[in-house]
């Protein structure tokens, strides 16, 4: 496993060692103990998996409240996403500030997104699957939705018009959430 740092600290694009020959590939889409030795000490306990139909798909900005806030690691094991992290702990240097990366099928590629992160992403094609780890349960009563097109934050999302839940829709800026972590 490989891991490249990002302009963001404690976010990391990870990629595995990828084997390939005349019959496919393989690889190990996760290790703990290959993400230790990298520096990543998480207990993941949840898997995830959604499936979007359509290019533009939006699903985002999304974070749970202490203490029940997740750290992730997400792929994209159909098609492609772009994948963004914003950094939400109100006293760190990078507060609102984001980054994006492209994530498919294809690349192998990985994201860990800390937590104190919102995250979110776009799908670039159609039929599109991805999946990611979380290290803390869902919790209906901390989930909370960052408005994708908040212009305190500015994430460029390659369109205008993306195609919401309803959920997403009504999220709010950043301003108006209450974040109880630094």
């Amino acid at each position: 496993m490989k891991l490249t740092e990002t302009s963001l600290p404690e976010v990391f694009i990870i990629e595995p060692d990828v084997f390939e020959d005349s019959r496919g590939w393989f690889f190990e889409s996760y290790s703990k103990i290959k993400l230790e030795k990298l520096g990543i000490y998480t207990d993941f306990i949840q898997d995830n998996h959604s499936f979007s139909a359509k290019k533009n798909i939006l699903r985002g900005l999304h974070f749970q409240c202490s203490p029940k806030a997740q750290a992730k690691l997400v792929r994209c094991t159909r098609g492609s996403i772009l994948d963004v992290a914003v950094d939400i702990r109100k006293n760190s240097p990078f507060y609102r500030k984001w980054i994006s990366v492209e994530l498919s099928a294809k690349n192998s590629r990985q994201l860990f997104i800390p937590r104190g992160f919102a995250h979110g992403f776009i799908t670039l094609a159609p039929d599109t699957e991805v999946q990611y780890k979380a290290d803390n349960y869902y919790d209906s009563g901390l989930d909370r939705t960052i408005l994708w097109n908040d212009t305190g934050i500015g994430v460029d999302w390659g369109t205008d018009s993306p195609i919401l839940s309803a959920k997403d829709a009504a999220g709010k800026t950043l301003k108006e959430i209450q974040i109880n972590f630094d």
